[in-house]
């Protein structure tokens, strides 16, 4: 019985502040559209680990994320050594305005089947993904007298070097769906 973590998941990134809404009245810099705002893996690998016959198992894996954050504002973001800030623009209008991160990750879920046979089984999972940031980059893309412009801006941006998300999935077969929150 394979593990249910390797393939391709896509979803929508939301940045959320303490009260679990999506506004930063303080930290405009936050404030992402979440039509522009993707979240994607391509799981290469996944092992299980049976703990009672293939209705209970570990499944760990190794796979690779993607996350886009569209900035909803016409800003600059600045960084130092320990601070990050946004500047308005007031000479630019963005068409495109994301910050790009990428981590390498490892699952480790707890699972449960309904079936010994993988194609006809529900299945939920739950557990943490541990992830290593292996870039991160600031993409703009606007129109100045008619020429398009466009900068890759590399930098950390305050994003962690490691990261933590609870997962939970869930589906039938090979196909499901997932929820990430990170820790």
């Amino acid at each position: 019985h394979d593990g249910h973590w390797a393939g391709i998941d896509m979803g929508v990134t939301m940045l959320m502040n303490n009260q679990f809404k999506t506004s930063f009245p303080n930290d405009l810099q936050w404030e992402n559209d979440p039509a522009k705002s993707f979240y994607w893996n391509i799981n290469l690998l996944d092992h299980r680990f049976n703990l009672y016959k293939e209705h209970i198992g570990i499944t760990t894996g190794f796979g690779i994320n993607f996350t886009q954050i569209g900035l909803r504002n016409n800003l600059i973001l600045r960084e130092n050594a320990d601070s990050l800030w946004a500047v308005p623009d007031s000479i630019n209008v963005y068409a495109k305005n994301k910050l790009r991160m990428t981590y390498l990750q490892i699952p480790l879920l707890l699972e449960f089947n309904t079936s010994s046979d993988e194609d006809k089984t529900f299945y939920f999972a739950a557990g943490i993904v541990g992830g290593i940031r292996i870039g991160s980059s600031l993409k703009r893309k606007n129109e100045v007298k008619g020429f398009e412009s466009k900068e890759v801006l590399k930098g950390t941006y305050g994003i962690n070097a490691f990261k933590l998300d609870g997962t939970v999935r869930m589906g039938y077969g090979q196909w499901g769906a997932f929820a990430n929150y990170s820790l």
